[in-house]
């Protein structure tokens, strides 16, 4: 009943002057509701989505675009296999702070560590006052709270510590729990799921002292192993290992709401595409995210397309270990594909820093890793639940020279080849055909292709993609420096005057060269003469990418010379760069309102090396990690995509990267490391790449047509 039913029923009379108050207000209401609509069918049909790295796109309310993340595997790694320990923020941007775990002996661990995100340097600070792995975890306040956990059984111990690992306080859960989930909504920590040694734990409880405990719901379905996270009152628990029932002993695809405001738990409309334990679950501007974890379903996972190789760890076709990110819609009840991680795994220990979470270390196929992997949404990679999500090359095609295996293949961003020339594996080389393509670029709006053959001495262009060669320039396997013969050409580019330039490599010059007569209309360098004598020879050239003023950034192998000139041979500026083999220069800064005096190198070495330089010398960044993953070998093209991370075709470890500058994390790979091939998910000594975007632009190269 409302309240002037209720008014009227009591029998009092309303006054003219308060009937005229509330036909006034009538009105007014009727106006805001009818502006309202109209405010909101004209915001409908003009939408705009925000494309900043890290934000979650929304349209509206029934249409939730979902930011697609970046995973990467991070470069160093701890200094022993952990797995199921907590992880909490530390005190500062980069720290993290691990408690207890599971070793790779199977034994529990004690320790109380912090972790430098930047580095990898692990410090100890304290110890737990017994080994503890499978605990639930959350921040209580300020402190770290650990609530339960297993030894040689379930314990119900609290341990409650601050940063130097000193104990604030210890208590005791109501009955011993292990295999629990905790997280903070509104300064009360959820202890959620968890097994007592001999059956499941339903009950939810909370704590704002660690010290006693009131009980707040129960599960509709008892769990161990789930996945947690908040979004406002509200607390999901993904999956997890039934402890009874029909589906007891084996993970579960129920996705469980806990409503902190009422203090009740029931069945969500969500379900996960397979049953799931051991995942871990994160909120990142306001996105749930859902990484990893174990099934009862094996995923296919093929080798080389979006996994790297983890020293210890072979990545299996099967796995019952995940590396599929999810994202959660829960406007929509949805879990979508978000991308992937670069190694499957279960249990580890995560925290969030900023817009990054961390997960440390975990288990594999039951194999306890020492790996530490970061997961940020970015919608630079994608959206959610769309093809190729998670790529950083996401609504583009990739081109790879795969030298090794005599052709040149394009993927779309979901890492499927679309295209490969020749179309069937042959011996080109015995027909002087199309043979070691050591570099590839797209040409003409993205309808041709044009690669240097380096030993094989030629350059071709083919139409893309109906694969018919359309000019070549050279003799097959035969070797020269007059007109019409190259020497190792390298790095060949059609200008936007279609001239081709080449740098002649063993011949120590830079040619420009018309396409319809095949005559050389300019040289930078003198025919033979190979010495670093500026406006008047050059060493050995490998590298000449056209710069948007028209001239050309030139790599001297010997000496480690860069240099800009202009394609009438005059020097513009000259740098000798710390680095061991100089390959394939690009401009960074080019643009409007942009600084032009930033660079980006390959250095062709073992350990191999990225740096981002200045003409005056000044290294502003360096990348060269010396063992490991993370390690390249003889890496020749690096370049910046528009997604902010860098790629780099690593040549002798037979596989294509993606490197995060910002963390250093590998993001991306295609092939399997240190295992060439040319079945699906392999490549042979990948030698050059190119991105094409749909509308025929290559935004990594647009000085050139």
């Amino acid at each position: 009943m409302n309240q002037l039913s209720r008014h009227r029923s009591r029998g009092g009379r309303i006054s003219f002057r308060v009937l005229s108050l509330i036909l006034v207000l009538l009105v007014i209401g009727i106006a805001i509701w009818a502006y309202s609509m109209l405010s909101s069918k004209n915001s409908s049909s003009n939408k705009s989505i925000s494309s900043k790295p890290g934000s979650t796109l929304n349209s509206s309310a029934t249409d939730k675009q979902l930011a697609a993340a970046e995973s990467g595997i991070l470069p160093w790694q701890l200094s022993a296999p952990l797995s199921r320990m907590a992880v909490f923020p530390g005190q500062n941007s980069n720290q993290l702070v691990i408690a207890g775990g599971l070793t790779g002996a199977g034994r529990s661990a004690s320790g109380i560590y912090t972790l430098d995100t930047s580095n990898g340097n692990l410090a100890m600070t304290g110890t737990l006052p017994t080994p503890v792995h499978d605990s639930a975890s959350a921040m209580l306040g300020s402190s770290y709270g650990m609530f339960g956990g297993g030894n040689t059984s379930s314990v119900g111990s609290v341990n409650v510590f601050s940063l130097n690992g000193a104990s604030l306080s210890s208590g005791s859960l109501p009955q011993a729990r292990s295999d629990g989930v905790a997280v903070n909504v509104n300064n009360k920590v959820y202890i959620i799921g968890g097994y007592n040694g001999a059956t499941g734990d339903a009950q939810v409880l909370y704590t704002t002292d660690g010290k006693s405990f009131t009980k707040s719901a129960n599960l509709p379905i008892a769990v161990r192993y789930a996945a947690v996270a908040s979004s406002g009152s509200l607390i999901y628990v993904f999956g997890g290992e039934a402890t009874s029932g029909p589906n007891a002993g084996n993970p579960i695809n129920a996705v469980q709401v806990i409503n902190t405001a009422n203090n009740t738990a029931s069945v969500s409309a969500i379900k996960l595409p397979v049953p799931l334990e051991g995942a871990s679950a994160f909120v990142i501007n306001g996105e749930i995210f859902l990484a990893g974890g174990q099934s009862s379903v094996p995923e296919s996972i093929t080798p080389g397309v979006g996994t790297t190789q983890v020293p210890g760890v072979t990545v299996a076709s099967q796995s019952d270990t995940y590396n599929t990110i999810w994202a959660v819609d829960t406007v929509s009840n949805k879990v979508l594909n978000a991308g992937t991680l670069q190694l499957p795994i279960a249990y580890a220990g995560m925290a969030v820093l900023g817009s990054r979470a961390w997960l440390i270390g975990g288990e594999y196929n039951g194999t306890v890793v020492s790996s530490v992997q970061m997961v940020t949404p970015n919608s630079a990679f994608g959206i959610a639940g769309q093809p190729g999500a998670g790529s950083p090359y996401y609504g583009a095609k990739l081109m790879i020279a795969d030298r090794g295996n005599n052709r040149v293949i394009v993927m779309n961003s979901s890492m499927q080849i679309t295209w490969q020339y020749p179309a069937a594996n042959t011996n080109t080389k015995a027909a002087g055909g199309f043979y070691f393509p050591d570099d590839a670029f797209f040409a003409n709006h993205g309808t041709a292709i044009i690669s240097n053959q380096e030993n094989n001495n030629t350059i071709v262009e083919i139409g893309y993609p109906s694969g018919k060669v359309l000019w070549t320039y050279g003799h097959p396997l035969q070797a020269g420096s007059a007109n019409g013969y190259l020497n190792a050409p390298d790095d060949a580019y059609v200008l936007k005057n279609n001239e081709v330039v080449v740098a002649d490599d063993v011949n120590c010059r830079v040619l420009f060269i018309d396409q319809a007569t095949k005559q050389i209309v300019s040289q930078i360098g003198t025919t033979g003469v190979c010495t670093h004598n500026p406006n008047v020879s050059l060493g050995a050239v490998n590298g000449d990418t056209p710069l948007y003023d028209g001239n050309v950034l030139l790599s001297e192998i010997r000496g480690s010379w860069v240099s800009e000139y202009t394609p009438q041979g005059k020097m513009v500026w000259t740098v000798q760069l710390p680095i061991s083999y100089p390959s394939d220069p690009q401009q960074l800064g080019a643009g409007p309102g942009l600084n032009p005096d930033k660079y980006l190198i390959a250095d062709y070495s073992n350990p191999g090396a990225i740096l981002e330089f200045t003409r005056e010398g000044k290294v502003l960044y360096r990348y060269q990690v010396t063992s490991g993953t993370g390690m390249l070998k003889y890496p020749s093209l690096v370049e910046l995509l528009p997604s902010g991370v860098f790629m780099a075709n690593d040549d002798h470890r037979d596989r294509m990267v993606a490197i995060d500058p910002s963390t250093n994390a590998l993001v991306w790979q295609y092939g399997v490391t240190d295992q060439p091939g040319n079945t699906t998910g392999m490549v042979h000594k990948p030698d050059g790449f190119d991105i094409l975007l749909p509308n025929g632009t290559t935004p990594t190269h647009g000085a050139t047509n």
